[in-house]
């Protein structure tokens, strides 16, 4: 049976779940934070100690200026109002990509998120902000110092000391990467799902994982 480290997820279908309802993109979003904390809470019962979420990608600044506003807004919100009950539960956050581009608050908002949580040894939830897989490769290769080697340059990725994702789930019935983890994800496990984010449950991340724990695993091997 496959041990189980790490689940990467792309939350897509946010927009299209508000759109459907006649009730906005930024709807959908509202709802998709839900989501994402019920599968954190599900991910803590089932012993999952890395789980990292595609929040926002560095292709996402081209999408309307209200919408993005309103994203930045709500991620904001949500530790504000939400960093008590995220140090209770155990839950180390930590930031993947390019900060630098958030105005000052939101910055600020990370930096006490993953200060605040940093000996959490509960679970670790990853959050791909104003990530893209290319340029973290660029970036990690910029950053090697002496002989290139295969350890040299996994230590200069954002994912550095992490196991690779064992399973990857894209919501929203597109069979595609997006640009995201695309180093990691070698070996990883696909799952893509039909269902909208804001509509993937418990109980879809439980059938998975029991799909994936069945899956021989060969790594190029017999």
């Amino acid at each position: 049976m496959n041990k189980l480290n790490h689940i990467a997820f792309i939350m897509d279908g946010n927009g299209r779940w508000g759109e459907k309802r006649r009730r906005g993109r930024n709807f959908g979003h509202l709802k998709g934070v839900d989501t994402v904390k019920k599968i954190v809470k599900s991910s803590i019962r089932l012993k999952i100690p890395i789980i990292t979420f595609f929040v926002f990608s560095s292709e996402n600044w081209k999408r309307p200026k209200k919408e993005k506003n309103y994203l930045f807004k709500l991620i904001n919100n949500y530790f504000l109002k939400e960093i008590k009950n995220i140090i209770n539960q155990g839950i180390r956050i930590n930031i993947l990509g390019e900060v630098k581009k958030f105005s000052q608050d939101l910055k600020k908002t990370f930096n006490k998120a993953t200060l605040l949580t940093k000996k959490n040894k509960k679970i670790i939830v990853n959050l791909a902000i104003n990530y893209g897989s290319k340029a973290e490769i660029l970036h990690g290769f910029k950053k090697i110092k002496g002989k290139i080697s295969l350890n040299r340059f996994e230590q200069n990725l954002y994912t550095k000391k992490m196991p690779d994702p064992d399973i990857l789930i894209r919501t929203g019935g597109y069979q595609r990467l997006s640009n995201f983890l695309l180093w990691q994800l070698a070996y990883t496990e696909l799952f893509f799902l039909k269902k909208l984010w804001p509509d993937f449950n418990s109980n879809d991340l439980s059938k998975i994982i029991k799909k994936y724990k069945n899956i021989k695993r060969n790594y190029g091997n017999i």
